[in-house]
């Protein structure tokens, strides 16, 4: 397992509001409003998570986005 700088609760909420994306992109119901909803509440919680508060690097958030993403491509997410 490789090392990342993000705490965990910061990396379940990205791989939440890729799966969410992910789902309303390929909508196979017609409850796209709450799925609407809960991306919105999620990108809230990411933007405004208090990790973001102390000095990063720009490039932070395109990290943790490819991060998750390889987590996917690996089956580690759920």
């Amino acid at each position: 397992m490789r090392f990342h700088p993000f705490p965990d609760d910061l990396v379940t909420a990205q791989r939440s509001w890729t799966a969410t994306y992910e789902e309303l992109a390929h909508p196979a119901t017609t409850c796209t409003t709450l799925l609407r909803r809960r991306l919105l509440h999620l990108s809230a919680q990411l933007h405004f998570h208090p990790y973001w508060a102390h000095p990063h690097p720009a490039a932070g958030r395109q990290e943790l986005r490819e991060l998750v993403r390889a987590q996917r491509r690996e089956g580690r997410a759920a």
